[in-house]
C-alpha cells in the first residue's frame, strides 16, 4: 500500500507528521496532490479540542493542488488539472439544502474536519465539490479561496449599505480579507483595530481609513469622532472579551457580525435591553453557502488581493511544532506546501 506524509492530530494538544496511506478516491472523488494548504483558526481549535471534528483526524480545509487520480463514475476533471475545493459537504436533500441553507445540512460532512483534509501529500474530495483554478492563478491563491468564500457569505449575510461606518475588530488574514470587501462594498468610514501594528498598516494599505492599536480603545480614542457609534461593527478575531468590547461600539439601529470563531464553549455578557432599545441586528456567518464559486471570481478578477496574506511557507514536518507553538503576532496566513 502507498503511504504519503500527513500531519494528523491525535487528540487535543497531540499531533504528529507521520507515514498514512494514500487515500483511493471513491467513484465519484478525485485525489489531489497539494500543493499548498492553509492554516485556518477552526484548525488550531480542532488542535485543542475547542471544535467538532472526529480524532485522529488529518485537518486542512483551504487546499489546492493538482489531481492525481480520478474515481471511475467522474466526469469533466483529467490528470493534471489544477484545482481547488469546497470542504463543506452537503447532502442536497435535507430541509436546509432544500431551502438555500446548506451549511445548515443535517447531513454535512467537511474535509479536514469530519472527515481527512489537505495537511498531506494527497487528499480524496468528492468531484462535485472541485472547481478548476483559473489559467495564471497560483497555488497560494487558490488555497485562499475558501476562506475567501466565508467572506462572500459573510458580506451576503450583512449587506453592508453605501456610505455606512464600520468598525472592524482583527486584522489577521481574515480581517484583511473583509477589509478590501467592505471597501468595495461601499462603506464610507472603515476602522480597523488590532494588536499589531504591521497589520495595521497592511489595513490602512488595502481600505481601511483609520486604524488604532487595540489598547488605544481604552482611552476613548473614538468617542469625539463617533459618538453615537458605528453602523457596523464586526469582530474577527473570535476572542470573547474582544466581542463583548465589540458591541460596545454598535450605534443605533447598527448591524454587527461575528465573524470570528470562537471556541465552541466561549461565552460573553451581553445586555438584553440594548439589542431592544437600540434596534439591533446581530449576525453570525458560517463557514460557506454556495459562496465558492462567486469567490473564486472575485479572485480571478483581482477585486480582492489574496497571495500577499502569506506571511510564511512551512513543510509538513514543522506543522507540530507550528501548532504546538503558535503563530506569531505579526504573521497572517500560514501555508503548508506538502509536496515541497
Amino acid at each position: 500500500m502507498a503511504t504519503m506524509k500527513a500531519f494528523v492530530i491525535e487528540g487535543p494538544y497531540k499531533a504528529a507528521t507521520r507515514d498514512v496511506p494514500v487515500p483511493e478516491p471513491g467513484p465519484d472523488e478525485v485525489l489531489i496532490r497539494v500543493e499548498r494548504a492553509g492554516i485556518c483558526g477552526t484548525d488550531v481549535h480542532i488542535f485543542k479540542g475547542e471544535y467538532v471534528a472526529a480524532y485522529p483526524i488529518i485537518p486542512g480545509h483551504e487546499f489546492s493542488g493538482t489531481i492525481a487520480a480520478i474515481g471511475r463514475d467522474v466526469t469533466g476533471f483529467r490528470i493534471g488539472d489544477r484545482v481547488t475545493a469546497e470542504p463543506n459537504i452537503h447532502c442536497g436533500h435535507c430541509e436546509y439544502c432544500l431551502t438555500h441553507r446548506g451549511n445548515h445540512c443535517v447531513n454535512w460532512q467537511a474535509v479536514g474536519v469530519t472527515r481527512n483534509g489537505a495537511m498531506a501529500e494527497y487528499v480524496a474530495v468528492p468531484a462535485k465539490n472541485t472547481f478548476k483554478l483559473p489559467d495564471g492563478m497560483s497555488f497560494a491563491t487558490g488555497a485562499f479561496i475558501e476562506p475567501l468564500a466565508c467572506v462572500v457569505h459573510a458580506m451576503n449575510r450583512l449587506q453592508p449599505h453605501a456610505g455606512a461606518r464600520a468598525l472592524l475588530f482583527g486584522a489577521g488574514a481574515m480581517g484583511q480579507q473583509l477589509i478590501q470587501a467592505l471597501a468595495h462594498a461601499g462603506v464610507a468610514d472603515l476602522v480597523v483595530a488590532d494588536i499589531s501594528e504591521r497589520k495595521l498598516e497592511m489595513a490602512r494599505q488595502w481600505g481601511a481609513t483609520r486604524t488604532i492599536l487595540s489598547r488605544e480603545l481604552a482611552d476613548g480614542a473614538l468617542s469625539a469622532d463617533y459618538p453615537h457609534g458605528f453602523d457596523i461593527v464586526a469582530d474577527a478575531t473570535g476572542i470573547p472579551q474582544v466581542i463583548e468590547q465589540a458591541l460596545g461600539f454598535l450605534g443605533p439601529a447598527g448591524k454587527y457580525l461575528q465573524f470570528g470563531v470562537t471556541a465552541k464553549d466561549a461565552e460573553i455578557r451581553v445586555n438584553p435591553f440594548l439589542i431592544f432599545q437600540r434596534d439591533w441586528t446581530i449576525l453570525g456567518s458560517m463557514a460557506t453557502n454556495n459562496t465558492f464559486l462567486p469567490a473564486l471570481h472575485w479572485a480571478s478578477a483581482g477585486r480582492v488581493r489574496l497571495e500577499h496574506l502569506v506571511t510564511r511557507v512551512i513543510g509538513l514536518a514543522e506543522a507540530p511544532d507550528l501548532f504546538a507553538t503558535g503563530a506569531g503576532p505579526d504573521d497572517l496566513k500560514i501555508q503548508i506546501a506538502a509536496n515541497g
